[in-house]
């Protein structure tokens, strides 16, 4: 017996489906249809664009019947269906229509391909049918893979050396050679970038909103997004203008620009939800189309969920690391001007942007210490019991902020820099002067 997991290969939408239904006199209907896709071992979920003979059939007498097409091995399949619900937001939608806008970029017709609901259907019965199958080599199990990169998260490495290695993993367990790991700022709802690789520039602190692009839909709706094609409506081109932070001509740049591709044909985004809610994202694309299918979902899913454990539990094997060289010495060096923005916490090292939001909020905070006191070492308990820096109580990603803190210092090459110094300890270390202005 066929069942529906084992043809989800036929649901990518890379052949058409043909749909067929009937009115209420048993006229029948054919037409092409954009999109099936898989709910559930028992459900999927069909396209609704227009309002047509196909819709009004469907409305009228509850069933269906579609024939999909497996791409790599030509097999070929009947689905009976019977009519549940239409969807017009939510989750489920949200994927489809992620994968909706591919299809319309790929066929050059976004404007006409536009989903209005999703129909879902329970799944009656499976029938194969006669054609010619090709043979079909199958890469390497997905699971397996995914296995031994979750297998890199059981070390106890700090935060920021472990998404590099992990990264650094899917290209060599999963063939993934561009991808990012960004964490949610809940007060701002936005994501930033903490890790990258692959890519010529790290990216590091670049930012997206809840709901913009394949990231900020999958952390916004908690699902993964995917989608194979370049797709025009999913791009991240006013997303790095607007969303980065890439202001008007006249006013100061605030953002970092987006590290991915130009031009990717490919691209995933998995929610991490440790404890059921969306704390960060795991993002990756290719210049491949259809590089990702479903058992690259499931696979890269599971570690997601590793990866999202991994950072709730943040453990640290709490031996002291060697202590690194001293920067400049204050005598030594130029006097560092630095200005802070209270209304988001945005902060400039000279003219240079540093940072934003929490992050923004909390080096502003070590910076005024340094500056009236002297002070160098800091500890993370102490961070998260300043109120002022509105930290959630449940999950407050400080190692996440921490790290994107001392990885955007590091980058810059200024003066002022952020070591580790044993577990939950740091020392914030200061070649110069520091003048400090907040406006």
């Amino acid at each position: 017996m066929t069942t529906l997991d084992q043809i989800r290969n036929c649901l990518e939408g890379v052949v058409p489906a043909f749909l067929a239904t009937s009115d209420g006199e048993g006229m029948p209907n054919v037409s092409e249809i954009s999109q099936v896709h898989y709910v559930d071992p028992g459900h999927v979920a069909l396209s609704y664009q227009f309002f047509n003979k196909t819709r009004r059939n469907v409305l009228a007498t509850r069933v269906a019947s579609v024939i999909v097409v497996d791409p790599d091995s030509n097999a070929q399949y009947r689905l009976e269906l019977d009519f549940e619900e239409t969807q017009t937001g939510g989750p489920l939608f949200e994927a489809m229509r992620a994968k909706l806008a591919g299809i319309a970029s790929h066929t050059h017709m976004e404007l006409v391909f536009r989903l209005l609901g999703s129909d879902v259907y329970e799944v009656r019965a499976i029938e194969p049918l006669p054609s010619r199958r090709l043979e079909v080599l199958r890469p390497c199990n997905p699971l397996s893979a995914a296995r031994r990169v979750a297998a890199e998260l059981t070390t106890p490495e700090e935060v920021g050396p472990l998404l590099d290695r992990f990264l650094a993993a899917l290209e060599r367990q999963m063939g993934i050679g561009h991808s990012m790991v960004l964490m949610l700022d809940p007060e701002t709802g936005r994501l930033f970038t903490v890790a990258s690789h692959g890519y010529p520039s790290t990216g590091i602190g670049f930012d997206v909103g809840l709901g913009q692009g394949v990231i900020g839909v999958a952390a916004a709706e908690g699902v993964p997004i995917r989608i194979g094609h370049l797709a025009a409506d999913y791009s991240y081109g006013e997303a790095v203008r607007s969303a980065a932070g890439i202001d008007s001509p006249a006013g100061p740049v605030t953002g970092i620009p987006y590290p991915g591709l130009e031009a990717p044909l490919s691209q995933i985004a998995l929610p991490l939800r440790p404890l059921g809610e969306t704390v960060g994202v795991l993002f990756a694309e290719s210049p491949q189309r259809n590089r990702f299918g479903y058992d690259d979902e499931d696979a890269l899913q599971l570690v997601a969920q590793s990866l999202g454990m991994r950072l709730l539990l943040g453990r640290q094997d709490g031996r002291e690391p060697a202590m690194p060289q001293s920067i400049e010495t204050a005598s030594s060096a130029a006097p560092l001007r630095l200005r802070h923005y209270r209304f988001d916490d945005t902060v400039f090292i000279d003219d240079a942007y540093l940072i934003k939001g929490v992050a923004g909020a909390i080096f502003w905070k070590l910076a005024t210490e340094h500056a009236e006191t002297g002070r160098t070492e800091f500890c993370n308990r102490e961070l998260r019991l300043d109120a002022t820096l509105r930290l959630p109580a449940h999950f407050d990603n400080l190692e996440s902020r921490l790290l994107l803190l001392q990885r955007r210092l590091a980058e810059r090459g200024g003066g002022i820099q952020i070591h580790r110094s044993g577990r939950g300890r740091f020392r914030f270390d200061v070649a110069g002067d520091l003048t400090l202005e907040e406006l």
